[in-house]
């Protein structure tokens, strides 16, 4: 009995020393090492599993100076698992300074939650810090009128708000763009210009794609060089990953009349009917930008594409009377 109570007094005396060493490291350590973990996390489960360890590691983590930190993944929440406390999260996020998640909360809101308001007001939080993602947003929504009429577009603010986006490095701005100075769109028109920023911005997504695939790869010379078929198509930014689950869920129905925009890297929904511009050819795909066209166009859409006249002519049946049954085309396109 006395050799029993001797070890299990050791047992105690080795666990209380372990909690010991924890408790006495200073906060401010902790709060480095959680500010790294926020910054690297794969997903939110890596850190929240952590915050969930213990109540001190729950309280540090949750510290402005750690969210303040937490990157693109670590606020990626899924349209899945959304609820008050991933709104909580996100909001606390904002609150700390964290310009990603100003993004990520006011394209959900704007789009999701229907509070174009509050969702535009966080956009424009992220963007006066020149965070290139908010301010293409803020361009698309500019230039489609998104969350009012119309009248509501503004097509020289959606050219500033482009401009100042491509020049911090955003491609898909630095596309649109190039399609705004090409066509005359918002700025005085200028096709050799908007033909160098087209270049210009494939080139930027070619080379970055080349260096997500050579980074994956071994070192393997020949392999790389028969195997350039499989370069990975352009990374879709969390937030487009959410606005696309969260309508194809029927978590929430459209309202009748309004589309999504067909490039499926988007997830972007009409605010108002026709507000999306439609393919000129077929009719019968709708963009929210002149980028997200030529993205869906590479991808896939010039393979399905036909001429409007012969689609609609193919659509006219005979009926069994013999007589041609009518087709009506909607001859409002929404475009821009």
């Amino acid at each position: 009995m006395t050799h029993l109570n001797k070890k299990q007094r050791l047992e105690n005396n080795h666990n209380n020393t372990v909690n010991n060493h924890f408790e006495d490291l200073h906060d401010d350590l902790i709060i480095s090492i959680l500010r790294k973990l926020a910054t690297s996390a794969s997903s939110p489960s890596d850190f929240l599993t952590v915050l969930s360890t213990c109540k001190r590691l729950n309280r540090l983590g949750l510290h402005p100076l750690v969210l303040s930190k937490a990157g693109t993944q670590t606020l990626a929440v899924t349209a899945e698992k959304w609820s008050d406390s991933s709104h909580k999260f996100l909001k606390l996020c904002v609150n700390a300074g964290n310009i990603d998640a100003s993004y990520s909360l006011g394209m959900i809101r704007f789009y999701c939650l229907q509070n174009p308001v509050s969702g535009a007001s966080l956009m424009a939080k992220a963007a006066i810090k020149s965070h290139a993602p908010a301010l293409y947003s803020l361009s698309v929504i500019q230039f489609n009128g998104s969350g009012g009429s119309k009248t509501d577009k503004n097509l020289r603010a959606g050219v500033a708000l482009c401009a100042r986006s491509a020049y911090l490095g955003h491609v898909d701005a630095l596309r649109e763009l190039g399609h705004c100075l090409q066509d005359g769109y918002g700025v005085p028109r200028d096709v050799s210009e908007g033909r160098r920023l087209l270049i210009q911005a494939n080139a930027r997504e070619l080379a970055c794609s080349l260096r997500s695939y050579l980074s994956l790869k071994s070192g393997d010379e020949n392999e790389i060089l028969t195997d350039l078929s499989v370069v990975p198509v352009q990374e879709i930014h969390p937030v487009n990953r959410f606005l696309k689950e969260w309508f194809s869920s029927g978590r929430v129905d459209l309202a009748e009349g309004l589309r999504m925009c067909s490039h499926g890297g988007c997830g972007r929904p009409e605010t108002r009917a026709h507000e999306f511009r439609r393919c000129s050819v077929c009719g019968k795909v709708n963009y929210c930008s002149r980028g997200c066209q030529a993205l869906d166009w590479r991808a896939k859409h010039k393979v399905e594409c036909t001429p409007l006249d012969l689609w609609v002519a193919a659509a006219a049946e005979i009926g069994d009377n013999g007589e041609a049954v009518a087709v009506e085309i909607d001859d409002n396109h929404g475009e821009r």
